[in-house]
């Protein structure tokens, strides 16, 4: 392996250790608490890190945080190796299979990160990163490793929106100020002569939610501020494509309609028309600094507001041109198990489409909300060069989902605040397509409502829908509100839900679900209807869909595979289902009746 690019930390030594009782380890479990070696990947970068077999995966994040120089923000790490994110806390890392020489990604929400844009006098730009806690006087130091023209932090004078900063003013207070997602900064020798009427003294900064963060590559950051440059790519059509304009530049976005007969909402083409005008003013698409995969906040034609996140196919976790140095899929399986890579943005599309309002299912031309409040989704086609392809220029199909205002995710407070049929319709949604990847970090505050209830919007559903129930995961099942019985209204909801008119409106969309997939979704929406009927509470219900341990099956799993065992090889799709419908009532007779 080569030396480049590789930090060294302090080994653990390879002592012999001691149980917590003060007793040596027995010979027979020795090997669970000999240290291994393994690779910490990080922006590019490997770090030499030891660790056991036994250690869980919280305890990896604690070591992680506790090791100089590597970020400190535990609780949004993720964490993957060999294609698998390690998403169990308590489960160990010999369960994942982490053996001596593998190496941990380790992917980190950035939202306590600041942006820094930064222009010099002499017209260089370049960005970096900086935690908010930082101050002025640590972000000149950054600016001097940059830039050799102010390699004397002493001498820089930084100017933000025309008003000169201090050294000990904090990151945090001047974003606070000035609403800044992306800083914007022009920074000047110190006693230069400053000529009245300077642009560079005016920057304007971008006024943009303060929560989301953004991704930017060092000197290679290519959004201009203060010029009108619009460049792109393409991408191939599944078929009938409807154009917005005519294609005479190079950039292009457009919707990807494989149905003539499906007519897009007026909030829909609202949001495609106001990202096509945003690249038309020469907006470049800023990448999100959060997530595993490539996504892209679009702004409108001021480039003071976002409109949309764009989610290219190939850019998802460990897709070709994934943007995280995630490894290629080798099999094709993505990070949670039963999906597919590169279908992340038709899933999130489907989870969009099969939201439905709670009047019933949505007309084409309609703008209800769904039930969960899934935003408005649609696959598109965009051409751009502000996009992450290493190679030849090309066009990228992805998913195009109306941008939200909010107010931070739910890991930014704990859930005892949040309503009660807020999380319920959420707990729905999730069991419904079998989420494989709901976290707090991807269900947002939304602006409160008149009654100054908050609201919750689940986002991020590339991980519904999958062939099987093994990586099910829903953090709401440790959250108060999911041991609250389901309101009537709620109940009434899911007894109207239909499984096969929902994959035939899939397909009416232009996607045929994979048998594998309409098959989770049958059972799944057949035990949330039967879970219901039987007055059983969202905690109840997402259990026996959640697994307790790595390598411990589900209930769920449990009765898919019993059903397996008890019919013929070749027998229907619907005797199939009949057997497993026959089995989930034995099975949840038994659990009902040994509830107290």
């Amino acid at each position: 392996m080569s030396s480049a690019g590789v930090s060294t930390l302090s080994p653990v030594p390879r002592e012999p250790l001691l149980l917590p009782n003060g007793f040596h380890t027995p010979l027979h479990l020795a090997l669970d608490y000999e240290s291994i070696l393994v690779f910490l990947s990080v922006s590019g970068s490997l770090t030499p890190m030891r660790v056991l077999p036994c250690d869980t995966i919280e305890s990896v994040k604690l070591k992680i945080k506790k090791n100089e120089g590597l970020p400190s923000l535990t609780n949004k790490q993720k964490l993957v190796c060999g294609g698998r994110e390690l998403a169990r806390r308590d489960s160990l890392l010999k369960d994942y299979g982490v053996t001596e020489g593998n190496v941990l990604h380790l992917v980190i929400r950035l939202s306590d990160l600041q942006t820094i844009n930064v222009r010099t006098s002499c017209g260089k730009e370049f960005s970096f990163q900086v935690e908010k806690c930082k101050d002025v006087g640590y972000v000149k130091q950054q600016i001097a490793k940059k830039e050799k023209r102010f390699a004397d932090p002493e001498q820089q004078e930084v100017v933000c929106n025309g008003e000169r900063l201090e050294d000990q003013w904090l990151i945090d207070d001047v974003c606070s100020k000035h609403n800044d997602v992306v800083m914007h900064l022009f920074v000047r020798e110190k006693y230069a002569e400053v000529k009245a009427g300077l642009d560079e003294l005016s920057i304007e900064a971008t006024e943009l939610n303060d929560r989301k963060e953004y991704d930017v590559d060092g000197e290679n950051y290519r959004r201009k501020y203060d010029v009108n440059k619009v460049d792109g790519r393409e991408y191939e059509a599944v078929e009938q494509i409807v154009p917005r304009k005519t294609l005479d530049r190079d950039f292009l976005l457009e919707p990807i309609i494989v149905n003539p007969k499906v007519e897009f909402a007026s909030e829909i083409w609202n949001m495609i028309n106001s990202s096509y005008d945003g690249l038309d003013s020469g907006n470049y698409p800023i990448r999100s600094a959060e997530g595993t995969g490539g996504a892209y906040f679009m702004l409108d034609s001021t480039g003071q507001k976002y409109v949309s996140v764009f989610k290219p196919i190939d850019e998802e976790p460990m897709a070709v041109n994934n943007p995280r140095g995630l490894p290629l899929s080798l099999d094709g399986e993505g990070l949670k198990k039963g999906t597919t890579v590169g279908q992340g943005a038709f899933r999130e599309v489907a989870a969009y489409i099969l939201d439905h309002p709670i009047s019933g299912r949505r007309s084409l031309l309609s703008d209800v909300k769904g039930f969960a409040g899934v935003p408005p989704t649609v696959m598109v086609k965009c051409l751009h060069e502000g996009f992450n392809n290493p190679g030849e220029l090309t066009a990228k199909i992805g998913s195009l989902q109306m941008f939200i205002e909010n107010n931070g995710s739910c890991e930014d407070m704990g859930p005892g605040a949040f309503p009660v049929k807020e999380v319920h319709k959420i707990t729905v949604l999730d069991m419904r397509l079998a989420n494989a990847d709901r976290h707090a970090g991807n269900i947002l505050l939304g602006k409160e409502k008149e009654d100054d209830q908050a609201v919750l919007i689940p986002i991020d559903h590339g991980y519904c829908l999958p062939t099987s129930f093994e990586d099910c995961t829903f953090e709401w099942l440790y959250w108060p509100q999911a041991r609250q019985p389901y309101s009537q209204e709620t109940i009434d909801y899911i007894k109207s839900l239909d499984a096969d008119e929902d994959i035939a409106l899939l397909k009416f969309h232009g996607w045929n679900l994979p048998i594998e997939c309409a098959r989770t979704l049958q059972i799944s929406t057949l035990l949330l209807k039967k879970g219901v009927d039987r007055g059983m509470t969202p905690y109840a219900i997402g259990s026996l869909m959640c697994r307790e341990s790595l390598n411990k099956e589900s209930v769920i799993e449990g009765i898919v595979q019993e059903a397996l065992d008890s019919v013929l090889p070749g027998t229907s799709e619907a005797t199939f289902l009949d057997a497993v419908s026959y089995i989930m009532d034995q099975r949840l007779d038994e659990i009902s009746n040994c509830v107290p």
